[in-house]
């Protein structure tokens, strides 16, 4: 099972006008979550523009991460179907071996039946845990919390579920009492507050400041709600304004950029660049938490 806490999703920098992979300012990102106290990393995510990636530009990435840091490692998959995440399953296990904590892998039928039989048949192909991804903005498929609880439940490869299917206190508060799993939050920490109290495990997830999620996330195992609430509460109108539709990872690698971790914020097409408009909004969000 994946370690309660919180799993930073790491953003993949680019450069210049043909979007090529900056490994440097990758490194220098990890070491900075490193720094943190992340529980650990979760790589090739959506936030991480995988879908936008080569196969060598992932291996790279994973490389350039491992090298980097002693952190474990969720790596994600972006195919629905078992032969393609099969692949992508085999070279994170290649480049991550026993650093691996599991596989991301994105629900693909509404139906628990076939989404059961996809995950065993990627499971038995590679032996890898499987971290379970509900999240229908991306997939385009919806499950009820009731049917992926029938999916997961005899599936002890399952080593956590991502629960990003709104309203997410709901799905985490039915999946928590039905499985003997780890239930993470992701959204860029939106629900993150009401995730916990109903029984989330800890956040999986890439807002820009991690130490904030951190903050929340220790403040509940310490003090319980007030002092998630008090450590939570100066970092949510930034929370609010990153999640923004069509440009959430813009505006993320924009705030990675004004932290000095990256020397660019540019985004692969066809992601929406940060418009003009908001960078004024942004530069006060920011300074009411650096």
């Amino acid at each position: 099972m994946l370690t309660p806490g919180v799993w930073g999703v790491v953003a993949t920098p680019f450069t210049g006008s043909t979007f090529d992979l900056d490994e440097q300012s990758l490194a220098r990102l990890v070491e900075h979550y490193e720094r943190l106290g992340v529980t650990g990393l979760t790589v090739l995510g959506v936030f991480g523009e995988a879908a936008q990636l080569s196969t060598e530009e992932r291996r790279a990435v994973l490389e350039t991460v491992v090298d980097a840091v002693e952190l474990p490692l969720v790596v994600g998959a972006t195919s629905l179907g078992a032969a393609p995440v099969v692949e992508e399953v085999r070279l994170a296990q290649q480049v991550a071996g026993d650093r691996l904590a599991g596989v991301m892998v994105q629900v693909n039928s509404p139906n628990p039946h076939v989404l059961a039989g996809h995950l065993r048949a990627v499971h038995e192909a590679t032996g890898a845990g499987l971290v379970v991804q509900d999240y229908p903005l991306v997939s385009g498929v919806s499950i009820s919390a009731d049917a992926l609880v029938t999916a997961l439940r005899d599936l002890p490869f399952v080593v956590a579920v991502k629960a990003e299917a709104p309203p997410t206190p709901v799905a985490v508060a039915t999946l928590t009492a039905a499985l003997d799993v780890p239930i993470f939050g992701g959204l860029g920490g939106l629900g993150l507050l009401d995730e916990l109290a109903c029984g989330a495990a800890g956040a999986m997830t890439g807002f820009s400041f991690p130490e904030g999620l951190i903050a929340c996330v220790e403040g509940w195992r310490n003090g319980g709600y007030q002092a998630a609430r008090d450590a939570w509460l100066p970092y949510l109108p930034l929370v609010n304004f990153e999640q923004q539709a069509k440009i959430a990872l813009a505006i993320r690698k924009e705030c990675l950029r004004r932290r000095g971790l990256f020397p660019e914020s540019s985004v692969r097409p066809p992601a929406a660049s940060l418009p003009e408009s908001l960078h004024e909004q942004l530069e006060r969000h920011l300074a009411a938490v650096r």
